[in-house]
């Protein structure tokens, strides 16, 4: 059993799957294992299935709960069998040679603690590509704070690992973000939801609450309590 599972929530894009797993294949050490998490109610559930079981990937199928709600429930189930546990979304892809190792290796050294590589868009201030120790994910019972739907997850794990000292940026370690912002990928109907005015309000309001509110000093006493 790989040290490291990255879970891939994904909906309606079968095919970033397939591309996902090129640019994994011709990067990765095998020091990760890769997870696909869709949601059983997608129109392309079948494709997914297709795919997943042509390239030899696990795919995991569950009721619809958004990003936050599906990387929470895969992780917070896989976390006692793996090391740590990581996040991509479908659009990420890895460039670096050794990129898992390389990860896993900055994990192991930190003990407990929060880990990043460059996504070329967002680079130091967002990690929009994440891997954490799965002690962190057990004692806080999530990956993310379950208020937010999909957006500001990347600016809550940089907050965590700062806030305990434990958090490591690699810009040598390229996980690019192929996000229509960057002009890397047409728009479609996952990303105008996920960043629609009512959901990027919501999304950031949920954040400000959460960092200027009880919860975000109590998760750090938690994390605190773990070094």
């Amino acid at each position: 059993m790989n040290d490291l599972l990255v879970i891939v929530p994904s909906r309606g894009r079968p095919h970033n799957i397939a591309d996902l797993y090129v640019a994994w294949s011709e990067t990765a050490h095998r020091d990760a294992g890769l997870l696909v998490a869709v949601d059983d109610d997608d129109p392309a559930l079948p494709e997914y299935q297709r795919v997943c079981s042509l390239i030899g990937v696990e795919l995991e199928v569950g009721p619809r709960l958004r990003l936050t709600g599906t990387l929470n429930k895969v992780a917070t189930e896989r976390a006692p069998h793996h090391k740590a546990i990581a996040f991509m979304g479908d659009d990420h892809r890895p460039r670096t040679i050794g990129w898992d190792t390389q990860l896993l290796a900055e994990l192991n050294r930190l003990g407990t603690g929060i880990v990043y590589g460059n996504d070329l868009l967002q680079g130091e201030k967002m990690a929009t590509a994440v891997a954490i120790t799965s002690d962190i994910v057990a004692a806080l019972g999530y990956m993310a704070p379950p208020s937010m739907v999909h957006l500001c997850l990347d600016l809550v794990w940089v907050e965590w690992g700062r806030s305990i000292a434990r958090l490591t940026y690699l810009p040598g370690t390229v996980i690019e973000h192929m996000h229509p912002a960057a002009g890397k990928a047409a728009n479609d109907a996952g990303y105008e939801e996920a960043n629609s005015p009512h959901q990027t309000a919501a999304d950031h309001a949920a954040y400000h609450a959460y960092r200027n509110g009880p919860q975000f000093a109590a998760d750090v006493e938690k994390l605190k309590a773990l070094l």
